[in-house]
Protein backbone atom coordinates (compact mmCIF):
# COMPACT_ATOMS: atom_id res chain seq x y z
CA UNK A 1 0.00 0.00 0.00
CA UNK A 2 1.41 3.47 -1.00
CA UNK A 3 1.98 6.33 0.79
CA UNK A 4 -0.44 8.44 -0.85
CA UNK A 5 -3.24 5.87 0.24
CA UNK A 6 -2.66 5.43 3.70
CA UNK A 7 -2.49 9.31 4.41
CA UNK A 8 -5.48 10.80 6.37
CA UNK A 9 -7.43 12.83 3.87
CA UNK A 10 -7.95 16.49 5.00
CA UNK A 11 -11.68 17.51 5.45
CA UNK A 12 -13.27 19.31 3.23
CA UNK A 13 -15.31 22.53 3.73
CA UNK A 14 -18.09 20.68 2.31
CA UNK A 15 -17.86 17.62 5.61
CA UNK A 16 -17.61 20.02 7.48
CA UNK A 17 -20.69 21.59 7.06
CA UNK A 18 -22.12 18.03 7.76
CA UNK A 19 -20.82 17.62 11.06
CA UNK A 20 -22.57 18.95 14.22
CA UNK A 21 -21.70 22.61 15.92
CA UNK A 22 -20.46 25.06 13.85
CA UNK A 23 -20.29 29.05 14.20
CA UNK A 24 -22.03 31.70 11.91
CA UNK A 25 -19.22 34.96 12.68
CA UNK A 26 -21.78 37.75 11.92
CA UNK A 27 -20.78 41.25 11.60
CA UNK A 28 -23.26 43.64 13.64
CA UNK A 29 -21.93 47.12 11.67
CA UNK A 30 -21.18 50.29 14.33
CA UNK A 31 -23.77 50.39 16.60
CA UNK A 32 -27.16 50.83 14.40
CA UNK A 33 -29.32 47.84 14.80
CA UNK A 34 -30.98 48.65 11.11
CA UNK A 35 -27.41 48.25 9.66
CA UNK A 36 -27.83 44.52 10.54
CA UNK A 37 -27.51 42.35 7.27
CA UNK A 38 -31.05 40.47 6.72
CA UNK A 39 -28.86 36.81 7.29
CA UNK A 40 -27.79 38.86 10.60
CA UNK A 41 -31.07 39.56 11.82
CA UNK A 42 -31.83 35.57 10.86
CA UNK A 43 -29.37 33.83 12.27
CA UNK A 44 -29.75 36.43 15.54
CA UNK A 45 -33.21 34.56 15.78
CA UNK A 46 -32.92 31.19 15.29
CA UNK A 47 -29.31 31.26 17.40
CA UNK A 48 -29.11 28.42 20.25
CA UNK A 49 -26.51 30.56 21.82
CA UNK A 50 -24.53 34.13 20.94
CA UNK A 51 -21.46 34.85 21.99
CA UNK A 52 -21.06 38.90 21.94
CA UNK A 53 -17.78 40.95 22.04
CA UNK A 54 -19.19 44.06 23.29
CA UNK A 55 -21.95 45.08 26.26
CA UNK A 56 -24.37 46.85 23.37
CA UNK A 57 -24.57 43.45 21.42
CA UNK A 58 -27.04 42.28 24.36
CA UNK A 59 -29.41 45.37 23.59
CA UNK A 60 -28.77 44.71 19.73
CA UNK A 61 -30.38 41.09 20.74
CA UNK A 62 -33.05 42.39 23.00
CA UNK A 63 -34.37 44.63 20.18
CA UNK A 64 -33.66 42.14 17.04
CA UNK A 65 -35.88 39.53 19.07
CA UNK A 66 -38.47 41.84 19.90
CA UNK A 67 -38.76 42.89 16.78
CA UNK A 68 -39.47 39.97 15.31
CA UNK A 69 -41.99 38.59 17.72
CA UNK A 70 -43.93 41.42 17.38
CA UNK A 71 -44.00 40.72 13.66
CA UNK A 72 -45.05 37.12 14.92
CA UNK A 73 -41.60 35.69 13.38
CA UNK A 74 -40.73 34.02 16.14
CA UNK A 75 -43.22 32.51 18.50
CA UNK A 76 -44.00 33.80 22.36
CA UNK A 77 -42.47 30.99 23.62
CA UNK A 78 -39.58 30.32 21.86
CA UNK A 79 -36.75 29.64 24.14
CA UNK A 80 -34.30 32.48 25.51
CA UNK A 81 -31.28 32.42 23.46
CA UNK A 82 -28.30 31.65 26.03
CA UNK A 83 -25.94 34.65 25.79
CA UNK A 84 -22.42 34.05 26.21
CA UNK A 85 -19.55 37.25 26.62
CA UNK A 86 -16.89 36.27 24.41
CA UNK A 87 -15.10 40.17 24.96
CA UNK A 88 -14.49 39.74 28.47
CA UNK A 89 -13.35 37.15 31.06
CA UNK A 90 -14.64 36.42 34.47
CA UNK A 91 -12.14 38.88 35.84
CA UNK A 92 -13.48 41.81 33.65
CA UNK A 93 -10.37 42.23 31.75
CA UNK A 94 -10.63 42.16 27.87
CA UNK A 95 -9.99 38.14 26.29
CA UNK A 96 -7.10 37.92 24.07
CA UNK A 97 -7.35 36.69 20.26
CA UNK A 98 -6.85 33.30 21.82
CA UNK A 99 -8.80 33.36 24.68
CA UNK A 100 -11.89 34.49 22.59
CA UNK A 101 -11.19 31.71 20.02
CA UNK A 102 -11.10 29.06 22.60
CA UNK A 103 -14.62 30.64 24.14
CA UNK A 104 -15.77 30.31 20.38
CA UNK A 105 -14.99 26.50 20.01
CA UNK A 106 -16.24 25.27 23.00
CA UNK A 107 -19.86 26.80 22.41
CA UNK A 108 -19.48 25.46 19.10
CA UNK A 109 -19.11 21.88 20.37
CA UNK A 110 -21.80 22.28 22.86
CA UNK A 111 -24.69 23.47 20.49
CA UNK A 112 -25.84 23.63 17.00
CA UNK A 113 -26.67 27.25 15.98
CA UNK A 114 -23.77 29.63 17.34
CA UNK A 115 -23.26 33.00 16.45
CA UNK A 116 -20.63 34.94 17.19
CA UNK A 117 -21.31 38.57 16.97
CA UNK A 118 -18.37 41.03 16.14
CA UNK A 119 -18.48 44.94 15.33
CA UNK A 120 -18.58 46.34 12.11
CA UNK A 121 -17.50 43.39 9.74
CA UNK A 122 -16.22 40.22 11.12
CA UNK A 123 -13.00 39.74 8.35
CA UNK A 124 -11.87 43.69 8.77
CA UNK A 125 -10.36 45.15 11.94
CA UNK A 126 -11.94 42.37 13.89
CA UNK A 127 -10.67 39.05 14.97
CA UNK A 128 -12.70 37.21 13.22
CA UNK A 129 -9.65 35.66 10.98
CA UNK A 130 -8.16 33.98 13.89
CA UNK A 131 -11.22 32.67 15.38
CA UNK A 132 -12.19 31.48 12.02
CA UNK A 133 -9.33 29.12 12.04
CA UNK A 134 -9.89 27.95 15.48
CA UNK A 135 -13.15 26.82 14.55
CA UNK A 136 -11.41 25.14 11.24
CA UNK A 137 -8.90 23.60 13.30
CA UNK A 138 -11.23 22.22 15.39
CA UNK A 139 -13.21 20.05 12.71
CA UNK A 140 -16.26 22.51 12.91
CA UNK A 141 -18.02 24.41 10.11
CA UNK A 142 -18.78 27.85 10.21
CA UNK A 143 -19.59 30.65 7.82
CA UNK A 144 -19.11 34.65 7.99
CA UNK A 145 -21.93 36.89 7.21
CA UNK A 146 -20.43 40.72 6.56
CA UNK A 147 -21.47 43.60 7.90
CA UNK A 148 -20.78 47.33 7.47
CA UNK A 149 -17.93 48.50 8.94
CA UNK A 150 -16.85 51.74 10.81
CA UNK A 151 -14.53 52.82 8.50
CA UNK A 152 -17.36 53.94 5.94
CA UNK A 153 -20.74 53.87 7.98
CA UNK A 154 -19.28 56.30 11.09
CA UNK A 155 -18.15 59.32 8.32
CA UNK A 156 -21.39 58.44 6.15
CA UNK A 157 -23.61 59.12 9.78
CA UNK A 158 -21.88 62.01 10.07
CA UNK A 159 -22.63 63.34 6.49
CA UNK A 160 -18.85 63.16 4.98
CA UNK A 161 -18.27 61.13 1.76
CA UNK A 162 -14.75 59.62 1.50
CA UNK A 163 -15.00 59.88 -1.99
CA UNK A 164 -15.97 62.50 -4.62
CA UNK A 165 -15.88 62.36 -8.07
CA UNK A 166 -13.03 64.64 -7.61
CA UNK A 167 -11.27 63.01 -4.97
CA UNK A 168 -11.07 59.10 -5.36
CA UNK A 169 -8.27 58.12 -3.25
CA UNK A 170 -9.05 57.52 0.14
CA UNK A 171 -6.35 55.97 3.28
CA UNK A 172 -7.77 53.90 6.52
CA UNK A 173 -5.04 54.12 9.15
CA UNK A 174 -4.81 52.24 12.65
CA UNK A 175 -3.31 54.43 14.77
CA UNK A 176 0.02 53.42 16.73
CA UNK A 177 3.30 54.68 17.74
CA UNK A 178 5.08 53.23 14.76
CA UNK A 179 3.35 54.57 12.11
CA UNK A 180 5.39 56.25 9.37
CA UNK A 181 3.13 59.16 8.23
CA UNK A 182 5.02 60.36 4.92
CA UNK A 183 3.30 57.18 3.44
CA UNK A 184 0.06 58.91 3.98
CA UNK A 185 1.11 62.31 2.45
CA UNK A 186 -0.58 61.84 -1.01
CA UNK A 187 -3.66 60.67 0.18
CA UNK A 188 -6.30 63.65 -0.08
CA UNK A 189 -8.49 61.62 2.44
CA UNK A 190 -7.23 59.74 5.73
CA UNK A 191 -9.60 57.80 7.78
CA UNK A 192 -7.87 57.36 11.23
CA UNK A 193 -9.12 54.46 13.80
CA UNK A 194 -8.19 54.38 17.76
CA UNK A 195 -6.73 58.18 17.02
CA UNK A 196 -8.45 59.90 19.79
CA UNK A 197 -5.62 59.86 22.42
CA UNK A 198 -2.95 61.01 19.95
CA UNK A 199 -4.73 63.72 17.89
CA UNK A 200 -2.45 66.08 18.72
CA UNK A 201 0.49 64.26 17.88
CA UNK A 202 -0.81 62.89 14.69
CA UNK A 203 -1.77 66.27 13.85
CA UNK A 204 1.54 68.14 14.77
CA UNK A 205 3.43 65.31 12.48
CA UNK A 206 1.66 65.49 9.65
CA UNK A 207 1.79 69.59 9.56
CA UNK A 208 5.13 69.20 9.99
CA UNK A 209 5.45 66.94 6.83
CA UNK A 210 3.38 69.63 4.60
CA UNK A 211 -0.58 69.61 5.38
CA UNK A 212 -1.93 72.46 5.76
CA UNK A 213 -2.45 73.67 9.55
CA UNK A 214 -6.22 74.45 7.75
CA UNK A 215 -6.86 71.10 6.51
CA UNK A 216 -10.52 70.40 7.24
CA UNK A 217 -10.77 67.40 10.22
CA UNK A 218 -13.70 65.88 11.86
CA UNK A 219 -13.82 63.49 14.74
CA UNK A 220 -17.18 61.80 15.43
CA UNK A 221 -18.12 59.43 18.17
CA UNK A 222 -20.04 56.16 19.15
CA UNK A 223 -21.51 56.86 15.52
CA UNK A 224 -24.76 55.25 14.01
CA UNK A 225 -25.97 55.45 17.33
CA UNK A 226 -28.21 58.59 18.74
CA UNK A 227 -25.41 59.44 21.13
CA UNK A 228 -23.38 60.13 17.87
CA UNK A 229 -21.43 63.55 18.29
CA UNK A 230 -19.22 65.14 15.89
CA UNK A 231 -16.81 67.75 16.11
CA UNK A 232 -15.52 69.25 13.45
CA UNK A 233 -11.89 71.44 13.46
CA UNK A 234 -8.67 71.82 11.62
CA UNK A 235 -5.46 70.20 12.32
CA UNK A 236 -3.93 72.88 14.55
CA UNK A 237 -7.14 72.92 16.45
CA UNK A 238 -8.36 69.52 16.32
CA UNK A 239 -6.53 68.30 19.52
CA UNK A 240 -8.12 71.12 21.57
CA UNK A 241 -11.40 71.44 20.14
CA UNK A 242 -11.63 67.99 20.95
CA UNK A 243 -10.44 67.63 24.34
CA UNK A 244 -13.40 70.90 24.79
CA UNK A 245 -15.85 68.42 23.75
CA UNK A 246 -14.78 65.23 25.44
CA UNK A 247 -14.80 63.49 22.78
CA UNK A 248 -14.03 59.50 24.36
CA UNK A 249 -13.59 56.26 22.16
CA UNK A 250 -14.32 54.79 19.54
CA UNK A 251 -14.51 57.31 17.51
CA UNK A 252 -13.07 57.89 13.63
CA UNK A 253 -11.42 60.60 12.71
CA UNK A 254 -11.45 61.67 9.10
CA UNK A 255 -8.65 64.43 7.37
CA UNK A 256 -9.49 66.33 4.30
CA UNK A 257 -11.71 68.34 2.01
CA UNK A 258 -14.06 66.37 2.46
CA UNK A 259 -15.32 67.12 5.92
CA UNK A 260 -16.36 70.50 4.75
CA UNK A 261 -19.15 68.75 2.92
CA UNK A 262 -20.77 67.84 6.04
CA UNK A 263 -22.50 71.53 6.59
CA UNK A 264 -24.51 70.60 3.69
CA UNK A 265 -24.62 66.95 3.96
CA UNK A 266 -25.46 66.33 8.07
CA UNK A 267 -28.83 64.01 7.57
CA UNK A 268 -28.51 62.04 10.97
CA UNK A 269 -27.41 64.12 13.56
CA UNK A 270 -30.04 66.79 12.63
CA UNK A 271 -33.17 64.93 12.81
CA UNK A 272 -35.76 66.58 14.28
CA UNK A 273 -35.63 64.25 17.46
CA UNK A 274 -32.28 63.41 17.49
CA UNK A 275 -30.82 62.20 20.55
CA UNK A 276 -34.05 63.32 23.01
CA UNK A 277 -35.00 61.04 25.17
CA UNK A 278 -38.10 60.36 25.27
CA UNK A 279 -40.75 58.01 27.47
CA UNK A 280 -43.35 55.60 26.35
CA UNK A 281 -45.86 55.36 29.10
CA UNK A 282 -47.73 52.18 27.40
CA UNK A 283 -48.26 48.70 28.12
CA UNK A 284 -45.83 46.44 27.32
CA UNK A 285 -47.37 44.53 24.26
CA UNK A 286 -47.93 47.53 22.68
CA UNK A 287 -44.89 49.83 22.94
CA UNK A 288 -42.87 48.20 20.14
CA UNK A 289 -44.25 49.87 17.03
CA UNK A 290 -44.16 53.35 18.77
CA UNK A 291 -40.68 52.92 20.08
CA UNK A 292 -39.41 52.43 16.67
CA UNK A 293 -41.13 54.85 15.05
CA UNK A 294 -39.29 57.43 17.61
CA UNK A 295 -36.25 55.64 16.78
CA UNK A 296 -36.75 56.62 12.74
CA UNK A 297 -36.34 60.45 13.67
CA UNK A 298 -33.56 60.49 16.30
CA UNK A 299 -35.62 59.91 19.07
CA UNK A 300 -33.92 57.35 22.10
CA UNK A 301 -37.48 56.16 23.82
CA UNK A 302 -37.26 54.97 27.30
CA UNK A 303 -40.71 52.15 27.64
CA UNK A 304 -42.08 52.31 31.28
CA UNK A 305 -45.15 50.14 31.39
CA UNK A 306 -47.74 52.18 33.33
CA UNK A 307 -50.89 49.39 32.12
CA UNK A 308 -50.95 46.08 32.50
CA UNK A 309 -53.32 44.08 30.48
CA UNK A 310 -55.50 40.93 32.72
CA UNK A 311 -58.12 38.82 31.96
CA UNK A 312 -61.43 40.07 32.92
CA UNK A 313 -61.95 39.33 36.68
CA UNK A 314 -65.38 36.59 36.21
CA UNK A 315 -64.86 35.38 32.68
CA UNK A 316 -68.32 33.78 32.70
CA UNK A 317 -69.59 36.62 30.51
CA UNK A 318 -66.37 36.51 27.68
CA UNK A 319 -67.10 32.59 27.97
CA UNK A 320 -70.86 33.19 27.24
CA UNK A 321 -70.60 35.64 24.49
CA UNK A 322 -67.82 33.00 22.52
CA UNK A 323 -69.75 30.29 22.91
CA UNK A 324 -73.14 32.37 21.15
CA UNK A 325 -71.01 33.57 18.27
CA UNK A 326 -69.87 30.02 17.51
CA UNK A 327 -73.92 29.62 17.41
CA UNK A 328 -74.16 32.21 15.21
CA UNK A 329 -76.06 34.25 17.85
CA UNK A 330 -74.44 37.62 16.18
CA UNK A 331 -74.41 39.34 12.86
CA UNK A 332 -71.05 41.78 13.96
CA UNK A 333 -68.90 41.92 15.95
CA UNK A 334 -66.33 44.91 16.81
CA UNK A 335 -62.91 45.57 18.03
CA UNK A 336 -62.00 48.34 19.46
CA UNK A 337 -58.56 47.85 20.22
CA UNK A 338 -55.04 45.51 19.71
CA UNK A 339 -55.78 43.84 22.79
CA UNK A 340 -59.55 43.18 22.34
CA UNK A 341 -58.21 40.84 19.31
CA UNK A 342 -55.67 39.23 21.29
CA UNK A 343 -58.44 38.41 24.10
CA UNK A 344 -60.78 37.21 22.03
CA UNK A 345 -57.78 35.56 20.02
CA UNK A 346 -56.69 33.94 23.29
CA UNK A 347 -60.13 33.03 24.43
CA UNK A 348 -60.74 31.10 21.08
CA UNK A 349 -57.34 28.89 21.32
CA UNK A 350 -58.72 28.11 24.67
CA UNK A 351 -61.70 26.37 23.46
CA UNK A 352 -59.54 25.16 20.11
CA UNK A 353 -61.75 27.24 17.91
CA UNK A 354 -60.03 28.69 15.01
CA UNK A 355 -61.05 31.28 12.35
CA UNK A 356 -63.49 29.20 10.43
CA UNK A 357 -65.74 30.23 13.78
CA UNK A 358 -66.14 33.37 11.86
CA UNK A 359 -67.63 31.93 9.10
CA UNK A 360 -71.21 34.33 7.97
CA UNK A 361 -69.43 37.07 10.85
CA UNK A 362 -69.20 41.04 10.05
CA UNK A 363 -66.16 42.31 11.73
CA UNK A 364 -65.51 45.98 12.33
CA UNK A 365 -62.42 47.21 13.23
CA UNK A 366 -61.79 50.33 15.30
CA UNK A 367 -58.70 51.56 12.93
CA UNK A 368 -55.98 50.40 10.88
CA UNK A 369 -53.79 49.02 13.64
CA UNK A 370 -56.85 46.59 15.20
CA UNK A 371 -57.60 46.01 11.55
CA UNK A 372 -53.87 44.54 11.20
CA UNK A 373 -54.42 42.57 14.13
CA UNK A 374 -57.64 41.02 13.10
CA UNK A 375 -55.39 40.45 9.06
CA UNK A 376 -52.54 38.28 11.21
CA UNK A 377 -55.84 36.24 12.29
CA UNK A 378 -56.29 35.31 8.52
CA UNK A 379 -59.43 37.50 8.87
CA UNK A 380 -60.60 40.45 7.57
CA UNK A 381 -62.38 43.47 8.47
CA UNK A 382 -65.78 44.51 6.67
CA UNK A 383 -65.82 47.80 8.46
CA UNK A 384 -63.21 50.23 9.06
CA UNK A 385 -63.46 54.15 10.01
CA UNK A 386 -63.09 56.15 6.36
CA UNK A 387 -62.50 59.09 8.89
CA UNK A 388 -61.48 59.44 12.13
CA UNK A 389 -60.12 56.37 13.64
CA UNK A 390 -62.09 56.19 16.75
CA UNK A 391 -65.68 55.07 18.07
CA UNK A 392 -67.28 58.27 17.22
CA UNK A 393 -65.43 57.13 13.56
CA UNK A 394 -66.90 53.84 13.63
CA UNK A 395 -70.52 55.05 14.66
CA UNK A 396 -69.97 57.21 11.47
CA UNK A 397 -69.92 54.61 8.96
CA UNK A 398 -71.64 51.46 10.83
CA UNK A 399 -74.94 50.75 9.28
CA UNK A 400 -78.80 51.32 10.55
CA UNK A 401 -80.02 47.67 11.34
CA UNK A 402 -82.54 46.66 8.54
CA UNK A 403 -84.80 43.68 9.39
CA UNK A 404 -85.33 43.15 5.44
CA UNK A 405 -81.36 42.92 5.25
CA UNK A 406 -79.96 41.95 8.81
CA UNK A 407 -80.95 38.32 9.75
CA UNK A 408 -79.70 39.25 13.39
CA UNK A 409 -79.97 42.28 15.75
CA UNK A 410 -76.82 41.91 17.75
CA UNK A 411 -73.39 43.06 18.16
CA UNK A 412 -70.01 41.26 20.05
CA UNK A 413 -68.58 44.14 21.04
CA UNK A 414 -64.92 42.54 23.36
CA UNK A 415 -63.74 45.37 25.38
CA UNK A 416 -61.65 46.83 28.76
CA UNK A 417 -62.98 46.86 31.71
CA UNK A 418 -62.56 51.05 31.40
CA UNK A 419 -63.91 51.57 27.83
CA UNK A 420 -66.75 54.31 28.14
CA UNK A 421 -70.67 53.75 26.65
CA UNK A 422 -70.73 56.60 23.59
CA UNK A 423 -70.36 53.16 21.17
CA UNK A 424 -72.66 51.23 22.52
CA UNK A 425 -75.38 53.94 22.91
CA UNK A 426 -74.96 55.06 19.28
CA UNK A 427 -74.82 51.42 17.84
CA UNK A 428 -78.33 51.01 20.26
CA UNK A 429 -79.08 54.47 18.54
CA UNK A 430 -78.65 52.77 15.26
CA UNK A 431 -81.17 49.91 15.97
CA UNK A 432 -78.96 47.32 17.25
CA UNK A 433 -78.90 45.42 20.30
CA UNK A 434 -75.14 45.33 21.64
CA UNK A 435 -73.66 42.41 24.35
CA UNK A 436 -71.21 44.79 25.85
CA UNK A 437 -68.42 42.30 27.17
CA UNK A 438 -65.30 42.86 29.29
CA UNK A 439 -62.59 41.07 27.32
CA UNK A 440 -60.01 42.04 29.12
CA UNK A 441 -59.07 44.41 32.56
CA UNK A 442 -56.44 47.57 32.21
CA UNK A 443 -54.86 47.81 35.85
CA UNK A 444 -52.15 50.29 37.18
CA UNK A 445 -48.56 48.73 36.69
CA UNK A 446 -46.01 48.36 39.27
CA UNK A 447 -43.57 51.93 39.88
CA UNK A 448 -40.79 52.76 37.70
CA UNK A 449 -37.17 51.70 39.33
CA UNK A 450 -35.71 55.14 41.37
CA UNK A 451 -33.93 56.61 38.72
CA UNK A 452 -36.37 56.37 36.31
CA UNK A 453 -38.71 58.08 38.58
CA UNK A 454 -36.14 61.09 39.45
CA UNK A 455 -35.66 61.26 35.78
CA UNK A 456 -39.61 61.87 34.79
CA UNK A 457 -39.11 64.89 38.02
CA UNK A 458 -36.32 66.74 37.27
CA UNK A 459 -36.56 66.51 33.37
CA UNK A 460 -34.41 64.18 32.22
CA UNK A 461 -36.39 63.01 29.46
CA UNK A 462 -36.93 65.30 26.66
CA UNK A 463 -40.64 64.60 26.24
CA UNK A 464 -43.20 62.40 26.85
CA UNK A 465 -46.07 60.53 24.57
CA UNK A 466 -49.06 60.11 26.14
CA UNK A 467 -52.02 57.45 24.13
CA UNK A 468 -54.78 57.26 26.50
CA UNK A 469 -56.20 58.98 29.04
CA UNK A 470 -55.53 56.09 31.55
CA UNK A 471 -51.76 56.29 30.47
CA UNK A 472 -51.58 59.71 31.93
CA UNK A 473 -53.25 58.55 35.08
CA UNK A 474 -51.10 55.98 35.87
CA UNK A 475 -47.87 57.57 34.65
CA UNK A 476 -48.88 60.42 37.40
CA UNK A 477 -49.91 58.01 39.76
CA UNK A 478 -46.88 55.58 39.58
CA UNK A 479 -44.14 58.26 38.88
CA UNK A 480 -45.44 62.01 39.36
CA UNK A 481 -45.65 64.60 36.94
CA UNK A 482 -43.23 65.17 34.11
CA UNK A 483 -41.05 68.20 34.66
CA UNK A 484 -42.20 71.61 33.47
CA UNK A 485 -39.73 71.62 30.56
CA UNK A 486 -40.41 68.06 29.17
CA UNK A 487 -42.98 68.23 26.23
CA UNK A 488 -45.93 66.85 26.49
CA UNK A 489 -47.40 65.19 23.48
CA UNK A 490 -50.89 63.82 23.21
CA UNK A 491 -53.08 61.32 20.78
CA UNK A 492 -56.47 63.28 21.26
CA UNK A 493 -58.60 65.48 22.56
CA UNK A 494 -59.58 63.37 25.25
CA UNK A 495 -55.91 62.52 26.20
CA UNK A 496 -55.00 66.27 26.38
CA UNK A 497 -58.07 67.03 28.27
CA UNK A 498 -56.90 64.34 31.05
CA UNK A 499 -53.38 65.63 30.71
CA UNK A 500 -54.37 69.23 31.61
CA UNK A 501 -56.58 67.87 34.66
CA UNK A 502 -53.38 66.59 36.27
CA UNK A 503 -51.78 69.93 35.68
CA UNK A 504 -49.62 69.62 32.23
CA UNK A 505 -49.37 71.58 29.69
CA UNK A 506 -50.23 69.94 26.57
CA UNK A 507 -47.49 70.82 23.49
CA UNK A 508 -48.60 68.21 20.96
CA UNK A 509 -51.67 66.72 19.42
CA UNK A 510 -52.17 64.19 16.82
CA UNK A 511 -54.43 65.18 14.53
CA UNK A 512 -55.96 61.93 14.89
CA UNK A 513 -55.99 58.97 17.01
CA UNK A 514 -53.34 57.79 15.76
CA UNK A 515 -49.55 56.47 17.13
CA UNK A 516 -47.67 56.83 14.06
CA UNK A 517 -49.27 60.47 13.38
CA UNK A 518 -48.68 61.15 17.03
CA UNK A 519 -44.85 60.97 16.28
CA UNK A 520 -44.98 62.70 13.07
CA UNK A 521 -46.63 65.41 15.30
CA UNK A 522 -43.91 65.21 17.87
CA UNK A 523 -41.60 65.37 15.63
CA UNK A 524 -42.66 68.55 13.54
CA UNK A 525 -42.30 69.91 17.22
CA UNK A 526 -38.93 69.01 17.21
CA UNK A 527 -38.11 70.20 13.31
CA UNK A 528 -39.60 73.53 14.24
CA UNK A 529 -38.06 74.42 17.19
CA UNK A 530 -34.29 73.10 15.50
CA UNK A 531 -35.34 75.68 12.75
CA UNK A 532 -36.38 78.28 15.36
CA UNK A 533 -33.06 77.91 16.84
CA UNK A 534 -30.76 77.83 13.93
CA UNK A 535 -32.26 80.82 12.62
CA UNK A 536 -31.87 83.04 15.53
CA UNK A 537 -28.03 82.00 15.78
CA UNK A 538 -28.53 79.68 18.97
CA UNK A 539 -26.92 76.21 19.69
CA UNK A 540 -29.01 73.45 18.91
CA UNK A 541 -30.20 72.29 22.55
CA UNK A 542 -32.82 69.67 23.64
CA UNK A 543 -35.44 70.55 26.21
CA UNK A 544 -33.81 68.68 28.92
CA UNK A 545 -31.29 71.06 28.45
CA UNK A 546 -32.70 74.00 28.87
CA UNK A 547 -34.31 74.04 32.24
CA UNK A 548 -35.13 78.40 33.19
CA UNK A 549 -36.15 78.75 36.58
CA UNK A 550 -38.53 81.11 35.06
CA UNK A 551 -40.76 78.73 33.84
CA UNK A 552 -44.25 78.24 35.58
CA UNK A 553 -45.63 75.05 36.54
CA UNK A 554 -48.52 74.11 33.59
CA UNK A 555 -50.82 73.99 36.50
CA UNK A 556 -50.43 77.98 37.03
Amino acid sequence: MTRATTAKAAPSPAADQLRPGGVSFVGTGPGDPDLLTVRAVRLIQDAEVIITEEPAHVTLVEVVRARALAAGEIAEDAAEVEIIDGGFGEDGQPLTHAARAKVVVKQAKRAARVVRLLGGDPFLYASGPEEAQAVAKAGLGFEVVPGVSSVSAVPAYAGIPLTTKDNREVAVVTCGDKVDWKRYLDFPTLVLLSAVGQIGDIAKQLIELGRSPQTPVAMTRVGTTTEQQTVTSTLERIAADARAARIAPPAITVIGSVVDLREKLSWFETKPLFGWRVLVPRTKEQSASLSNRLREFGGVPEEVPTISVEPPRNPQQMDKAVRGLVEGRYEWIAFTSVNAVKAVREKFEEYGLDARAFSGLKIAAVGDKTAQAIAAWGLRADLVPSGEQSAAGLLEDWPEYDEQLDPINRVFLPRADIATENLVAGLIDLGWECDDVTAYRTVRAAPPPAPTRDAIKTGKFDAVVFTSSSTVRNLVGIAGKPHPSTVIAVIGPATAKTAEEHGLRVDVMAPKPDVDLLVEALAGFGAARRAAMVEAGEPVTKPSDRKPSARRRRAE
